[in-house]
């Protein structure tokens, strides 16, 4: 670091990324990407007239979008923002809603982000134990008086919370927002967005970069009574106004009127993780239920970091946490049939030499 580094950026711990190389020698099952292209509208919606207009700003508003996802979510323009990928509104939402007195609680064992950004901005954050079984209990946050965050599913446990949970969640002190993260809710879960309606507390957010293949698009948004969009507007056009670029704002919208590909990727996603769990499971691995693009699983016969560094050394990269309560455990994001046989093959090597 240089000399110049604030103190104040000096005591950040930054959230690492999954390994990305660019020499595209590996089978990638680390970042939770999908394993299908875009759908073959936004290929379409991507033409050489539209990049030719990449000379002038995209609207700033991000309207036809935000009209798309309002339809398909059956709310209003007003209860929707779009972002650059849902960690850009989480952002927003830590701003928008934290500060001096209120602060935001999160489980210790979830997405790494909420843990930089309460950093970043100086928040208070009170970290929640998940029980043994990596399970979720709202009673642990009934009395929190700031700003609860909830990945629902949870990364990297891939499990959930029953939606009448967070109801009651939202009931119990209505003068609260709670951030409900619907980053992977396309792969099996129920999702809070209808609880919009009734819930002038209650924030949802959603990527496009899993369930839609537009991970480096970088395409979110979230949904939320009109007042908690407006107030994420004012954190937006205080920071970046221009935040969705032209071609994301045109793909984005693409996909998300494709529904029959949407759903086609998703229930292929969804058998494939339930052959993946089985093979793994019959290999003698513990799989959490997961209702995500991914599993979270652990070997009775090679720790999870030992796993995650043969697996890399023989082409395949998973996610591994050095940390407490997980570390026997790897995250495996689900990618093609072909893809997680070649895993299992590799497993059945390894432990083969064990």
């Amino acid at each position: 670091m240089s000399r110049f580094l604030s103190s104040e950026a000096k005591r950040l711990d930054p959230y690492t990324p999954g390994e990305q190389p660019r020499d595209q020698k590996y089978i990638k099952l680390n970042t939770n990407e999908s394993p299908f292209p875009p759908s073959p509208k936004v290929l379409e919606a991507l033409s050489r007239a539209e990049a030719e207009k990449l000379c002038l700003y995209s609207d700033p508003t991000c309207a036809a979008l935000n009209a798309a996802i309002a339809k398909r979510c059956g709310l209003r323009p007003e209860n929707v923002i779009s972002g650059n990928g849902s960690d850009e509104i989480l952002a927003f939402a830590f701003r928008a809603f934290c500060g001096e007195g209120r602060g935001a609680a999160f489980a210790d064992i979830t997405y790494g982000f909420y843990e930089a950004q309460t950093a970043l901005f100086g928040l208070e954050a009170r970290r929640v134990p998940l029980r043994e079984d990596f399970s979720l209990n709202v009673e642990d946050y009934l009395d929190f008086p700031g700003t609860v965050v909830i990945a629902n599913p949870n990364a990297p446990t891939g499990m959930t919370v029953p939606v009448p949970e967070i109801r009651r969640l939202l009931e119990t002190n209505r003068d609260r927002v709670v951030v409900v993260d619907e980053a992977y809710v396309d792969f099996g879960a129920e999702s809070c967005v209808p609880l919009v309606r009734e819930y002038e507390n209650l924030l949802v957010t959603q990527t496009m970069s899993k369930s839609r293949s537009l991970a480096g698009g970088r395409v979110g948004f979230a949904l939320g009574s009109a007042e908690l969009i407006a107030d994420l507007n004012r954190v937006k056009y205080s920071f970046n106004p221009y935040n969705v670029n032209r071609l994301s704002l045109l793909a984005g919208a693409a996909a998300v009127e494709d529904e029959e590909y949407f759903q086609s990727c998703c229930r292929a996603v969804r058998d494939t993780r339930a052959w993946t769990m089985e093979a793994l499971e019959a290999r003698g691995f513990t799989v959490l239920p997961s209702s995500a693009n991914f599993i979270f699983a652990k070997s009775n016969r090679v720790p999870g970091g030992e796993l995650y560094r043969r697996l890399k050394e023989n082409g395949i990269l998973v996610r591994w946490f050095d940390k407490d309560r997980i570390r026997d455990l790897c995250r495996i994001t689900i990618g093609s049939k072909e893809q997680m046989e070649a895993l299992t093959e590799q497993i059945d090597r390894l432990l083969a030499g064990t």
